[in-house]
């Protein structure tokens, strides 16, 4: 366990898909005490709530960031809480509120407070103009309401580092895989969905994205770490890209998952039915350049296809 001697942590949006092991690799590296979990509304028996201390929060209260940070010492902020791609589409005024207004209200909270901020991006900020390997430094034009939040998080997060010295980092995350957490309305939900179906009595998946559909992934275990790692890393070694680092995992598609899920569960079976959300994935790139999170604080992936279905599959069997 590491001593923590700088105040703590307090992680928004905590119970939600990457809060869940998020909260939990924190609590095991700096101890419970020292990681506060917030959400907008307690699920009760979840483990972030029953195994450390929670608070409520509401990203649009002012008053109450402003209390919580007082009150337990915060120090630094894991800002999660956010309308993801799918949902954001379905009610664009409340995915621009929480996504845009609530994350300046932590960034006036840093700002007041002297705080470091990790703010997420993700692969929704290219558009289908952007290279199919996406580089770091490209055009962002997103066709979806939940890629134009997340390019106005980064803008604003370089706004308040350069204007008012906030440290404040980011990661464009790709589509995340974790056997912890259930999914919370992305377009690349599919991933885990499908390990659930496999593992049900029908062992049959309907996807809402073609067999085709290449989209860059990660195991949660990558996402964590390297979240962790940029956070940790010195100031001086990030670049320009701190607000909305590019991190490449793996990719693949529908039908390469299906054959690898095959080879543990032969009888599974996957039928494909896209919906609305082909049409966001088909906006995306299919792989992404991450030179510059590689040279500036070492990123380096772990997980490939084959131990993704081999983690998956174990975990959710003894779950």
């Amino acid at each position: 366990m590491v001593e923590r001697d700088d105040g703590r942590i307090l992680v928004t949006g905590a119970l939600g898909q990457i809060g869940t092991d998020l909260v939990q690799s924190l609590r095991e590296i700096y101890g419970s005490e020292m990681v506060i979990a917030s959400d907008i509304r307690e699920k009760p028996g979840h483990p972030c709530i029953i195994n450390g201390q929670y608070t409520n929060l509401d990203v649009l209260d002012k008053d109450r960031i402003s209390k919580i940070i007082r009150d337990f010492n915060i120090k630094i902020i894991y800002h999660l809480a956010a309308i993801l791609s799918a949902r954001g589409e379905e009610n664009p005024d409340l995915c621009e509120l929480i996504n845009v207004e609530g994350t300046r209200n932590i960034f006036d909270a840093a700002r007041e407070f002297d705080l470091r901020v990790f703010a997420p991006s993700s692969i929704a900020v290219f558009g289908p103009d952007a290279p199919k390997k996406a580089p770091q430094l490209t055009p962002l034009n997103p066709t979806t309401k939940y890629g134009m939040t997340k390019v106005d998080c980064e803008i604003l997060g370089m706004i308040y580092f350069e204007k008012y010295g906030v440290d404040i980092r980011g990661i464009r995350y790709p589509g995340l895989i974790s056997w912890k957490s259930p999914v919370s309305g992305g377009t690349t939900d599919y991933a885990v969905d499908i390990f659930h179906a496999a593992l049900s009595d029908e062992s049959k998946y309907e996807c809402f994205l073609s067999a085709e559909t290449r989209l860059p992934m990660m195991y949660m275990d990558d996402a964590i770490r390297a979240t962790i790692s940029l956070m940790d890393a010195p100031i001086n070694s990030l670049s320009s890209a701190r607000c909305g680092y590019n991190i490449s995992g793996l990719s693949f598609t529908p039908k390469e998952l299906v054959f690898e899920i095959n080879k543990k569960l032969p009888n599974f079976i996957c039928e494909y039915n896209p919906d609305i959300r082909q049409k966001y994935a088909n906006s995306w790139p299919d792989s992404i350049d991450d030179e510059f999170s590689r040279n500036d604080w070492g990123w380096k992936p772990e997980f490939d296809l084959e131990t993704i279905v081999n983690e998956m599959i174990t975990n959710l069997k003894k779950s």
